[in-house]
């Protein structure tokens, strides 16, 4: 085989761990480019915040499947950037989370963003096959 020839696949195209490993990395790429700012998993954190004020860490991670230690780091750094701020919680064991001035701006921004990069990956999908899709990946998540 040619040093520059394509590699045989093998069995990797009949792999749906394959085909969808494949499709994200193809999502994230335009993601970064036409979002930007912020990792898509960042953003929907920051959408589940805005969707439910003062929703507690440990829920927010379950929503999201992070371990509590990985949803530390993240909520960290999220305050760090000043777009999310802990305050305690009705039972004062636990803080809830709530977007500042400075996140709720980001969101309302990336919206726009969001739907033009989802417009674009969508593009080769009727709006019944892009309905399909996201009904099949359903299936797949973990309840």
């Amino acid at each position: 085989m040619r040093r520059d020839a394509p590699l045989r696949p093998g069995g990797l195209p009949g792999l749906l761990g394959y085909r969808l490993r494949l499709a994200q990395q193809t999502v994230f790429r335009d993601f970064a480019t036409s979002v930007g700012e912020v990792s898509p998993g960042r953003v929907g954190i920051l959408f589940l915040i805005e969707a439910n004020p003062g929703v507690t860490q440990s829920r927010l991670a379950r929503a999201v499947h992070l371990d509590r230690s990985t949803m530390v780091g993240v909520v960290d750094t999220l305050e760090g950037r000043g777009l999310i701020e802990r305050r305690r919680g009705e039972d004062r064991r636990t803080n809830g989370l709530w977007l500042t001035r400075s996140g709720r701006g980001l969101v309302e921004r990336l919206k726009g963003r969001i739907e033009v990069h989802e417009r674009r990956v969508a593009a080769r999908l009727t709006v019944a096959e892009r309905a399909q899709l996201i009904a099949l990946l359903e299936k797949l998540q973990d309840k």
